[in-house]
Parts: structure tokens; sequence; C-alpha cells
């Protein structure tokens, strides 16, 4: 079936009822492509477009390495101006951005976080350290550090955050291979992200800017054996 389509409906529309029907919630990964063209027995081209057509609409959002998944509340759909930014840029140059804007939000969030803020901070790490998946945890380090951008309490860094999201997620990362279906235990990060989260909380502008400084270079080195 996924060399031809096999009704003449609007492909986006049925591409939006098997994602509600299927009951893909907010951040879930779609299955890969050669699975959606058998499905919705449409083929590749038609099927691109309209995953191109829901991205438009803000209800996906893909990146590249990794795949296509639902958005959720706090995910906006990237403009072509991040797409193309992002894929003119290499990863290295990625991280290195990171580095010198997310620290000066951790910053300000030791100022500004409101308790709220400081319990939604708190839920994302819980459930990036329950997540059961790979995939399921980048979600939830994706929103950790989004939380974070929100209790700055300032919507420009707030903006800032978002549009370098969306740059990122248009970089081209390559696959990473896993020792395990999902993080162990000791995973750096967990005790990183315990650390800056812990300064935001203690109000110590200082320490929350040095360790999300020292976790990007820590990711960096991982990835690339460099900071």
């Amino acid at each position: 079936m996924s060399g031809r389509d096999v009704t003449n409906s609007d492909p986006a529309s049925r591409l939006r009822a098997f994602i509600s029907e299927g009951g893909f919630a907010q951040g879930v990964r779609l299955p890969p492509e050669r699975h959606l063209t058998d499905q919705l027995g449409m083929s590749r081209t038609t099927l691109r477009k309209a995953l191109d057509v829901l991205e438009r609409d803000g209800l996906i959002w893909r990146h590249v390495g990794k795949g296509t998944f639902v958005a959720d509340a706090n995910t906006r759909p990237a403009n072509d101006a991040s797409i193309q930014l992002g894929r003119q840029l290499t990863p290295f140059r990625m991280m290195r951005a990171r580095m010198v804007i997310e620290p000066g939000i951790a910053r300000e969030a030791a100022v500004n976080a409101t308790g709220e803020a400081l319990l939604r901070m708190r839920q994302a790490l819980a459930r990036a350290r329950a997540a059961s998946t790979w995939a399921t945890y980048e979600i939830e380090d994706d929103l950790f550090h989004r939380t974070i951008a929100e209790a700055s309490d300032n919507m420009l860094l707030l903006s800032l955050f978002d549009q370098l999201n969306e740059v990122r997620r248009a970089v081209a990362w390559g696959s990473v291979e896993r020792q395990s279906v999902r993080p162990p235990p000791d995973h750096p990060s967990f005790d990183q992200h315990d650390a800056i989260a812990n300064a935001i909380e203690r109000r110590d502008p200082h320490a929350a800017y040095e360790g999300m400084r020292s976790h990007l270079r820590s990711v960096s080195a991982r990835l690339f054996g460099e900071v």
C-alpha cells in the first residue's frame, strides 16, 4: 500500500485523525515514516506533505535524527528562518550558543522564580528520572530547561530560549549510540540538574549560573570530547 494513495481524502486530515484516534499524547514520538505510509496507505511524498502541513499548524514538531513528535503546550512550530539557521549550524556551535545563553537564564531564575515555577521545575526533574526510554527522557530534559526559562519571569528570555530550541531541533545531530534503553540511575545529568535546581531554590544566582554552565560543558564533553 505504501507505493500509492488508496483514498482521495485530504492527507493532512487523515494524518490528524490517525494521531487523534491512535491516542498519541503530547510529546510522544510518531512511528517512522515507513510505518506511517503503510498504516495510512499513502506514498512517502504525500506523507511528507501532510507532515509539513501539521508542522506548520503547530500540531507536530520534527527533530533531525530523532523523529517526529506530537507538539505539547510548550512547543511552538519552528519557523523557516530557524530551520534554515539550524541546518547551517554544527552541533558543536549549537552547544556553544547554549553555553552563552542558558547560564544567564538560570541566574535570572534564581532571582525571580515563584513557588509555582519551582514546583514545575521539580516535577520535570522527577519525570526525567522516571523516564522509561531515552526519547521520553529527552522530552522531559527539554521541559526542565524550559521551566528554568519560565522561572526567569522575563518574557524576552523565554522567547529567546524558545527560539534557541527551535534552531536546536533543526540541527543535524546524527545518531547517538546508547548502551541502554533508558538513562541509567547514575546518568551524569541527573545530579547536574539537581545542582541547578537546588541553586535556584536557594536563590543563589552565582551557583545557578555556574551549575548550568558546568552541566552544558559536561554534555558537550560527552558528545564531542571537548568543550
